[in-house]
């Protein structure tokens, strides 16, 4: 009995397993996102040198100068009262008697000087003297007697008058003599150098044996006494600020050597006019002294007030652009685009400028300009706090 082969099954394709699909599911989100990193990648390094290409700037705001102002000027002091001691006469210098720094008063005596040859002459001219006198004393006589014989016609007229003149010549010789005896006599007192008045000794130019020279032009001061009771304040004020030295107005000064404190000058008058040289006008102040903390000769940093007007602004001095056209402020616009601005400085304060024309109150002016800046250009302005880490990396 036969029986017949078993019918055969057709073949199904394989299934993909779960982990295939899988697998390709992630790998099409893999590259979906590596294409999103790399485009955001790509627009932030494109926003970055869109950045970079625009400059930043850094702003500030232009203030009122409304207000009192002070300007900085150098100045000099010296004593209210300096006299350079000379000998009035010559010879040796025999001692002196006060040193630098010592206080003396009117009429002390400073030194000696030892005169051998003006005591000689001073001698002679006393004896000139007594002879004069002498002479007059028998040309009185002789005058007399004369007179007598002319009342008696023993002697004649002329003669007689000629004896009165003689007599009366005698007389004048005597003053002559008298005179001359005065003159070296007031010489003999300068013999003993003396203090003109009360003050401080700033100066001792001779010792003991020095040869002192009275009639040599070139021969230096033996002493020098000054007055530093008060003292005067000289300060040169720009011709341009001139209008500031007002009557009756106070400085303040300060000096190196004394860090921290601070004296008060009276304007006691200016040298009303301007010098060709250092276009300048001198003025001067007195500044009292009591303790003898300000010295002659030194240097003092003069705060002078200046009255602000209403209409300048006040920057600092970093802003400004110095080119052909002359000085100039970048402001910044609404618009973020740089504006060029001549202005005219009012007041030249060191570290800041009064500017009268070109500012108002208010603009935003970029500080530190750089040399490129142009008019129209845009910039950006720099933020304080930058994100550094929005800089794109390098790959």
């Amino acid at each position: 009995m036969s029986h017949d082969a078993p019918a055969a099954t057709p073949s199904r394709p394989p299934k993909l397993g779960r982990a295939v699909r899988m697998g390709l599911g992630l790998a099409v989100l893999a590259t979906i996102e590596g294409i999103s990193v790399r485009a955001y990648d790509y627009h932030r390094v494109v926003k970055w040198t869109d950045a970079q290409v625009v400059p930043s700037v850094q702003l500030v705001a232009a203030q009122s100068a409304a207000g009192q102002q002070a300007m900085t000027l150098p100045g000099h002091l010296d004593a209210w009262i300096s006299a350079p001691i000379h000998a009035r006469v010559s010879g040796y210098l025999k001692s002196w008697h006060r040193d630098i720094g010592s206080q003396v008063a009117a009429g002390d005596t400073l030194a000696e000087i030892d005169t051998p040859e003006l005591d000689q002459q001073f001698e002679q001219a006393k004896a000139g003297l007594a002879r004069a006198k002498a002479n007059a004393r028998l040309a009185t006589l002789t005058d007399k007697r004369w007179k007598n014989l002319l009342a008696s016609n023993s002697v004649s007229k002329q003669e007689a008058d000629e004896k009165a003149g003689e007599a009366e010549a005698t007389q004048a010789n005597v003053l002559a003599a008298q005179a001359d005896v005065d003159r070296i006599a007031a010489l003999e007192a300068f013999k003993h150098i003396t203090v003109p008045f009360a003050g401080t000794v700033t100066a001792r130019n001779t010792d003991i044996g020095d040869l002192i020279s009275a009639n040599s032009e070139n021969s230096p001061a033996l002493f020098t006494i000054s007055d530093t009771s008060r003292m005067r304040l000289y300060v040169e004020v720009p011709q341009g600020y001139a209008d500031a030295i007002r009557p009756g107005m106070s400085v303040q000064l300060d000096v190196p050597d004394h860090p921290g404190e601070h004296f008060t000058g009276r304007l006691i008058g200016n040298s009303g006019a301007v010098n060709q040289a250092s276009g300048a006008l001198l003025a001067q102040f007195e500044v009292d002294n009591p303790q003898g903390a300000l010295l002659p000769g030194a240097y003092a940093e003069v705060h002078l007030p200046m009255a602000a007007n209403s209409r300048t602004t006040t920057v600092p001095a970093t802003v400004l652009i110095f080119r052909a056209q002359g000085p100039q402020v970048a402001v910044l616009g609404t618009d973020g685009k740089v504006q060029l601005r001549d202005v005219h400085i009012a007041l030249d304060l060191g570290d800041r400028l009064q500017i009268d024309q070109g500012l108002q109150p208010g603009d935003r002016i970029i500080n530190h300009p750089s040399d490129s800046l142009m008019q129209g250009d845009r910039v950006q302005v720099a933020k304080a706090d930058a994100d550094t880490t929005d800089k794109p990396k390098a790959e």
